[in-house]
Formats: C-alpha cells, structure tokens, sequence
C-alpha cells in the first residue's frame, strides 16, 4: 500500500484527519519540581517519625527483668509503627506532588490521572531512595545482623579453636570450665606450686574441649585422656574424674544449643524485619499514588470552581 502526503491529499479536495497533522507536544509529561517537592516531605516526615518511633521504643524497653515489655509486643509495635511512618510520609509527599503541579492542558481525564499517580509513585520513589541514603547502614545492619549470626553458628567455632587451640592464651569461658576439671578435692592442694606438667595437662584440656566445640562432638579416645588427666591432678577416682567430665562437657553442649537458639532467634527476627519493611513499602508506595491523584483532582477541581464564580 501506498502512503500518500497530506498535502497530496489536501491538493486534492481531501480532508486530513485531526489526529494525522496534530503536532507532537515538546513538553515532558513529567513535572519534576512537584515531585522534588513531594519527595522532601515525604522523607522529611520519615525522618521525624522513626526519630519519634526509636524514643517511644526506648521507653518500652528495660534492662530490668519483668520491668519491660516482652520481644513480641516489641516486635509487633516495631511493625505497626513501620507501617504508621509509611502511611503518613507517603501520603503527605503524594498529595503535595498533586496538588502542586501545573494544570494540563489538551489532556483527557484518563491520562491526567494516571499522570497524578505516576508523580506520585514517583515521589514516594524518591522519598525512599533519600531515606534509604540516611539510614542505609542502619538497615543494612539490621537486615544484616540475623544472617551473620546464623552463619557464624553454622560454620561454628572451628576457625577460632584451631586458631587459639596453640595459643597459650586461653579464653575466660574456657578457662573457668578446665578449672571446674581439675578442682582438687582437697582445697588445701590448690595452694601447692604448679609444675610444667600440670601446665601442660591444662593446656591438653583446653584443646580438647575446644576441638569438642568445633566438631560437636568428644571422641572416645579423648574422652577417656581428660578422665586420666582430671583423675591425675585432682585425686579423684576414674569414676568421680568421669563424672566431672561428663557434667563439663553438658555444660558445653548447653552453652552451644543457647548461642544457637540466639542465633536463631536474631535470623528470625531480621526476616520478620525484611518482609514487614517490604509490607510498609508496597503499602506506601499505593497511599502515595493514590494521594497524588487526589492531590492532583484536587487541584484541578478548585480551580475550575474558582473560574466559574
């Protein structure tokens, strides 16, 4: 098929249509002043909120056992006043955004607005990006603390035992476990001088439980060194020396199932955190297009009033 000019046509006796010699409009459907304006009080406003939201969450929260409210209770307020914050900034920045742009003109109802709502998301994008800016490290953190946990717990202790098991210098938690081992059981010999050997057999100890902690569990060859070592040096019988070690290493696997009941509780609370963040988002981001189309009808609206009087 052949295309033939307008002005072929218009030669001709032929009308155009309108649609066909309509000039294309230079200027951008997108209004960045308002939207510049929408996004500084939208972040503005989040700003004040979360400073309000860490006071009020300080005064809930106490060091004092029973005196504070519980995790969950914290937790939930936490998520609530997330979404409060996104509700109220996105919905401020999103109805500025419309009510302080320009009238358009030429433009059918349906495009204006999508057009108000676009300035709208596109405000509260803004906004999220300034917010995000500020308190990036501290989300990061936050988001980041869960997942660093549960990796340490996972890989476990063994790259900090190989590293120390050599080390003459042996950590506070340790220390005080190979002490509860070779306790005399007269208190009288604790104040006899130490030897190298009884040295070295602390040493030999330390090592032990701290493969134990590495590997999750003690060998049987292991197991039956620390009850010869413990019966050497404190006097006890092979059955006392067994009992102790038994009660020690307990001790031990309770320490682990704690730190890893920690660590699971920090990855749980860091996901809760994640998904109510991205919840408060999606919620603002629709309050802000919807407020940047009310903004917008708004505007229009009032002005048309103002004309007819």
């Amino acid at each position: 098929m052949t295309l033939v000019p307008d002005e072929t046509l218009a030669a001709q006796g032929i009308a155009t249509s309108p649609a066909s010699s309509a000039p294309e409009s230079t200027a951008s459907a997108i209004n960045w002043g308002p939207i510049l304006a929408g996004a500084a009080a939208a972040a503005g406003i989040t700003l004040v909120l979360m400073l309000l939201g860490s006071g009020l969450g300080l005064t809930m929260v106490s060091p004092w056992p029973s005196a504070g409210v519980t995790i969950t209770t914290f937790a939930a307020s936490t998520a609530v006043w997330l979404v409060i914050v996104q509700w109220l900034s996105a919905a401020v920045g999103g109805y500025l955004t419309g009510r302080l742009r320009t009238k358009w003109v030429g433009i059918h109802t349906d495009e204006t607005f999508f057009r108000d709502t676009a300035h709208g998301f596109l405000a509260w994008a803004l906004a999220t990006l300034l917010v995000a800016g500020v308190l990036g490290s501290v989300l990061s953190a936050a988001v980041g603390s869960g997942v660093q946990a549960a990796s340490n717990v996972a890989s476990g202790a063994a790259a900090a035992a190989t590293a120390n098991a050599d080390s003459p210098a042996v950590d506070t938690a340790t220390s005080y476990l190979v002490d509860t081992l070779f306790r005399p059981s007269d208190p009288a010999r604790v104040a006899a001088p130490g030897t190298a050997e009884s040295d070295q057999a602390a040493l030999q100890a330390s090592r032990i439980l701290l493969a134990s902690a590495a590997t999750n569990e003690v060998p049987a060859e292991d197991r039956t060194y620390l009850v010869q070592l413990v019966a050497a040096r404190t006097g006890l019988s092979e059955a006392d020396a067994q009992a102790r070690v038994d009660a020690v290493l307990t001790r031990i696997d309770e320490a682990k199932a704690t730190a890893q009941q920690a660590a699971d509780t920090a990855r749980k609370a860091s996901a809760t955190f994640a998904l109510v963040g991205a919840l408060s988002l999606a919620i603002g981001a629709f309050i802000a297009s919807a407020a940047g189309a009310l903004g917008g009808w708004q505007r229009d609206d009032d002005e048309v009033r103002y004309l007819s009087r």
